[in-house]
């Protein structure tokens, strides 16, 4: 337990360096120096920067991840279900990045690293989509004949819209200006028709 304890507190303190100073001007050093630990006990866990770095990336999906499952397991109906991981989704990334200050920058600059350290969230939230969409089918309200491509084409879909979303380029003042165009979308290319 103390072990993971010290592991997240560093994570957390090189976050917060991150944020205020920038991945390039943080050092190892500033890292142990602000989280009271020494520099040994830094090294333990990570052996570089680069390694801490990644390990705030993953952090950051894995909290992505818990909200967005918590949407999944609400008791609504599978169209609130999709339209809310969407927007869940958008909300959480967006919240990452402005929480994370200068770290924005290293974020947008090194796109490639963060990606590469995406697969296990991006296989997970297809997952998520996966569940919601079957659910949809079994509850008669889906009309999808294929559930694992169509949750990978609503997985791919979102992630281009994280950019666009993040720095406002759909030209509407907020999330809930934006819901009923998705929420519209959602259930006019998923609902099964009344034919």
């Amino acid at each position: 337990m103390a072990h993971t304890q010290t592991r997240s507190l560093l994570v957390d303190v090189a976050r917060q360096l991150f944020a205020k100073n920038g991945f390039e001007n943080t050092t190892m050093n500033d890292i142990a120096t602000a989280s009271n630990k020494g520099r040994r006990t830094l090294y333990t866990y990570f052996n570089s920067k680069e390694e801490i770095y990644l390990a705030v990336i993953e952090t950051e999906l894995e909290r992505l991840y818990v909200r967005m499952e918590e949407v999944a397991r609400r008791k609504i109906s599978p169209e609130e279900k999709m339209v809310q991981l969407i927007f869940t989704h958008l909300e959480v990334v967006k919240e990452a990045v402005y929480r994370n200050g200068n770290l924005r920058a290293e974020f947008f600059r090194d796109i490639w690293k963060v990606e590469s350290h995406r697969k296990i969230f991006d296989k997970n939230e297809i997952n998520l989509f996966r569940r919601v969409l079957a659910e949809g089918v079994e509850k008669g309200v889906f009309d999808v004949r294929d559930v694992r491509l169509t949750s990978e084409i609503a997985h791919f879909c979102l992630k281009g819209c994280e950019i666009p979303y993040i720095f406002g380029r759909y030209g509407l003042n907020n999330a809930e200006e934006l819901y009923p165009y998705v929420s519209h979308l959602v259930i006019k290319s998923l609902a099964k028709s009344s034919r």
